[in-house]
């Protein structure tokens, strides 16, 4: 069975696994690659130089990935990135904000692309950089608030604090809406300073600014007092949370 022609087939999927072959061929027809696909221990087809295989099937005579079941985009990814020759490190770039842009670079090339609320980016980061080796983490310094609460939750990785100036390019029309991920993008390719943390005070303008949106969310018309907006820019209490302190309950 074949894709696109086997004689231009160079990814291979050799396994017994149903789930492993339903969850590769998924993620391979997904992305536009040209694959084939064999029985185990068949003879691969001349041009194929990666096979992809399950956790029991046999080692084919080529550059081989192991797919789990649970994890098929993991081993397209693998399968690509030998493909390609890469070499290089994975990288993850984070573009700060209100739902932050996080794009996963291998070897210089965009391998996944996501944009998370803030209290999920360490989940996707910590997910996406299993089994890594040395990779590196690099986040824009704006939204410091932010950014901050993101660098605390990151454990076991290298951050680099990158200056994100002018890293959000132009949109043109249909593709509004992806500047956090598009500079997640550019961000991942910039060297930035390691650190290990970010201690960050909120401003007096980024607590006004809290309570006035406590204004704007509360029932009663009033705002809630500089110590809760505190708490909430620095990301201790949710807005919900302050509020339901502010009234009492």
């Amino acid at each position: 069975m074949t894709r696109r022609g086997k004689e231009r087939a160079v990814i291979v999927v050799a396994t017994a696994d149903f789930e492993v072959y339903h969850g590769v061929v998924g993620e391979l027809r997904d992305r536009g690659v040209e694959f084939t696909t064999t029985e185990p221990g068949d003879d691969l087809p001349e041009r194929a130089t990666v096979a992809v295989v399950g956790p029991e099937d046999e080692h084919p005579p080529v550059r081989t990935v192991r797919a789990r079941p649970d994890r098929p985009r993991e081993a397209v990814e693998e399968a690509l990135s030998a493909l390609r020759g890469d070499r290089g490190r994975t990288v993850v770039g984070i573009d700060p904000g209100d739902k932050p842009g996080i794009a996963v670079l291998s070897g210089g090339t965009v391998v996944a692309a996501f944009q998370v609320p803030v209290a999920d980016v360490s989940d996707v980061v910590t997910e996406e950089l299993e089994g890594a080796a040395d990779p590196v983490v690099r986040i824009g310094d704006g939204a410091r608030l932010r950014g901050a609460a993101i660098v605390d939750e990151l454990e076991d990785v290298r951050v680099e604090l990158v200056d994100e100036t002018g890293t959000t390019p132009y949109q043109g029309a249909g593709v509004r809406g992806m500047g956090d991920v598009l500079a997640a993008v550019n961000i991942a390719r910039l060297e930035g300073e390691t650190i290990e943390s970010r201690d960050i005070e909120p401003t007096a303008g980024e607590i006004r600014l809290v309570q006035e949106r406590s204004r704007e969310r509360g029932d009663d018309g009033r705002s809630i007092d500089e110590t809760l907006a505190r708490r909430v820019a620095l990301g201790e209490l949710s807005m919900a949370e302050a509020l339901r302190r502010h009234r009492g309950g």
